[in-house]
């Protein structure tokens, strides 16, 4: 017996003789339509096997302590520091997270002579009168349409006023010890050290009257001419990762006893027509870098999350209006840290690896591989006169509002120990899109099977019916 005849008992597809074969116009068309549905379905299943979608998920955040990744990059110059104190100093320079806060709010009522923004949080940093990053945009009064005047990177030193006296020229401090940041130690050779030098020692400075660096350079002229002018910020801060809070206020701040205050002088003393209130307008407040219109369009799509970058701002384009000079503004605001992982994404070394101060403004929380680590953020706002009072006005009888504090508008944020990672993947593997095929082609085909059959069965019932 030949070889190959030994696997004919075990043929599970036995044929028949071509002369047996019977071909009908049916079967023809039921093949071609049955042909066309196979490569619909299949065209299906590709489709299905290509589609990327976005899952998220709810998970404890373990990154806002010490990133051991941090820890093993250090600056050039910690190799030639080879004492424990020195090594202890340089690696806790280089730990704690930290988060990224971009704003851009408008003030139409106070100018930026008088604008203050302030950061501290409960790790005892305390950032007063932040400069780097930030931009103080003079806004045109509001009857005269609102104009862009001037806009000024506000950074330590530059532009400074006092670069023309003479190198020798040591200014005075009257009485109050020179500031920290002063250009040159000890002295006070403008009008903005002089006035830290008072807010060091919580002293009320004014316009400057007989002081000679304020006269030198026309503090006080303008000032007044600024008093109508309105003011943007622009620009974002970076800050610890923990609960702390950011403001803007009037007037110079400094720390009395336990309490941070302001110089609020020239803000109540207002003139020239004009009455200082702390309406605003945010037209984008974000904590993290944005995400990417893509990134959103893909996040937006019915059925998956259907939100958009508002959810994620939900401060975005808001105004709050007051007529009182002593009035603030609260925010509370939760803080919610969220990862986007896109597909192909795998954890390896990156940009959210290096120390902090090796990146630049408004590039932290990019990682590799279009990786993203933002924050989006829930809000609660209150608002109150400082002369207290009741409620009754805003529609609240039963509520009595303190006396006291300083008007501005605050925003405190606390970070919650909860992190969405928001991770992009295949809808179905590649063997789920073999295994989906198989079943499109074998079920098409055997439904086309039965079909055909039941249409030749019928056909030749038929056939005998009309000869008999």
């Amino acid at each position: 017996m030949p070889a190959k005849s030994r696997f004919t008992r075990l043929d599970a597809f036995t044929k028949t003789v071509e002369d047996a074969r019977v071909r009908t116009t049916s079967g023809g068309i039921v093949t071609v339509t049955s042909l066309l549905v196979i490569l619909w379905l299949v065209w299906g299943e590709w489709t299905e096997y290509r589609k990327v979608v976005v899952h998220p998920e709810l998970m404890v955040d373990k990154g806002r302590g010490v990133n051991g990744c941090e820890i093993g990059l250090k600056p050039a110059k910690a190799a030639a520091k080879n004492t424990p104190q020195a090594l202890k100093a340089d690696l806790l320079q280089w730990t704690g997270e930290k988060m990224e806060i971009h704003m851009n709010i408008s003030f139409p009522r106070v100018p930026c002579e008088l604008l203050t923004l302030d950061v501290m949080d409960v790790s005892g940093e305390i950032q007063t009168g932040v400069m780097h990053g930030v931009n103080k945009v003079r806004l045109a009064p509001v009857s005269e349409g609102g104009a862009v005047i001037e806009t000024k990177a506000l950074e330590l030193h530059a532009d400074d006023p006092a670069s023309h006296l003479d190198p020798s020229y040591c200014g005075a401090c009257y009485g109050a010890p020179a500031p920290q940041n002063a250009a040159k130690p000890g002295c006070c050779n403008t009008c903005a050290e002089v006035r830290d030098a008072y807010a060091g020692v919580s002293w009320s400075f004014g316009r400057g009257e007989n002081v000679e660096q304020c006269e030198r350079e026309h503090y006080s002229e303008h000032l007044d001419e600024q008093r109508r002018e309105g003011c943007r910020i622009e620009g974002g801060i970076r800050v610890n990762k923990v609960v702390g809070n950011f403001h803007f206020a009037p007037g110079k701040s400094f720390s009395s006893g336990n309490m941070h205050v302001h110089d609020l002088e020239n803000y109540f003393q207002g003139g020239g027509g004009a009455e200082h209130t702390f309406s605003h307008r945010i037209h984008h407040l974000r904590f993290g870098p944005q995400l990417p219109d893509d990134v959103v369009a893909k996040m937006g799509k019915k059925g998956v999350m259907a939100w958009t970058n508002h959810h994620l701002n939900p401060l975005d384009d808001t105004e709050q209006v007051t007529d009182e000079k002593a009035y603030n503004f609260m925010y509370f605001v939760k803080v919610v840290s969220t990862a986007y992982l896109p597909l192909g994404w795998e954890s390896k070394g990156s940009l959210l690896d290096l120390p902090h101060e090796l990146i630049e403004l408004g590039s932290y929380g990019h990682g590799d591989a279009g990786s993203i680590e933002t924050h989006q953020y829930s809000v609660t706002s209150h608002k109150r006169s400082l002369q207290g009072g009741s409620g009754a006005d805003e529609g609240h009888k039963e509520r009595l509002h303190a006396r006291g504090g300083i008007p501005g508008v605050f925003f405190s944020y606390d970070i919650s120990p909860m992190k969405v990672v928001n991770r992009e993947a295949r809808s179905k593997t590649f063997s789920s899109f073999l295994v989906g095929v198989c079943a499109v082609i074998g079920g098409t085909l055997t439904v086309a099977a039965a079909i055909d059959r039941a249409l030749y069965e019928g056909t030749q019932r038929v056939r005998k019916m009309h000869q008999g």
